[in-house]
């Protein structure tokens, strides 16, 4: 074989070879560019989800916020009117008990004031429907030594029998009418009072007790004015 033979058959071996190469070349590169392009596309999108779920999350804190405070202005009001119902309903209380506290000292007073036993006595007149003695005690008296009877209007016994004559009766001071107060005997007296109007007319007997002042002892209710 001659030389020239020989070098054309290594030119023809040496481009085979260096064709092969660069097909590996090419191929490597392309498998390597094809693997960054999946790794990006991978990643990327991976990136992209996380990005959305955090956005979503943030969202929702915001929403879980919003609500948050709506909750608590709910909340806040609903302790304002919890507590505007708490205070209403313990000045209620409070105002009821109150009432509940007089109601019921009226009413130990109203006993107090019944508590007076009475039993039928005899009239002493036809003009009496009823006649009745009882256990009153003496009212009580500003007077001082020896006691003189003095009937004028404005005396000290014309006031304290007026008030003998309303514990006795049940008028009231300002609604009774005298209608009339003489001498009974020593140290005795007898009132004719009504109410203003005139519902019933009584006639009181009382008593002089020392340093204590007048005791009713007997009341008599009138079938009529006989002083007026």
């Amino acid at each position: 074989m001659s030389e020239s033979e020989n070098n054309s058959r290594f030119n023809k071996f040496e481009k085979r070879r260096k064709n092969t190469k660069a097909i590996s070349i090419f191929l490597i590169v392309g498998a390597f560019l094809l693997i960054l392009l999946l790794g990006i596309w991978f990643f990327g999108g991976g990136n992209n989800e996380t990005a959305n779920d955090s956005t979503a999350d943030d969202e929702g804190n915001s929403s879980d916020f919003l609500i948050t405070e709506e909750d608590e202005a709910e909340s806040n009001e609903d302790s304002e009117n919890n507590s505007t119902k708490n205070d209403a309903t313990t000045d209620e209380e409070s105002t009821e008990d109150n009432e509940g506290n007089e109601e019921e000292n009226d009413s130990q007073e109203n006993e107090e004031e019944d508590n007076t036993e009475t039993e039928a006595a005899e009239p002493s007149d036809d003009n009496v429907a009823e006649a009745y003695t009882g256990n009153w005690e003496p009212v009580g008296t500003e007077q001082e030594g020896p006691h003189t009877l003095n009937f004028d209007n404005g005396s000290k016994d014309r006031i304290e029998i007026k008030k003998a004559a309303s514990m006795a009766t049940g008028i009231d001071e300002n609604d009774m009418v005298e209608w009339w107060v003489e001498n009974n005997g020593a140290q005795k007296a007898i009132a004719t009072v009504s109410d203003s109007v005139e519902t019933e007319v009584y006639r009181v007997f009382l008593s002089w007790i020392d340093n204590e002042g007048w005791q009713p002892t007997k009341v008599e209710i009138l079938i009529e004015n006989d002083k007026k």
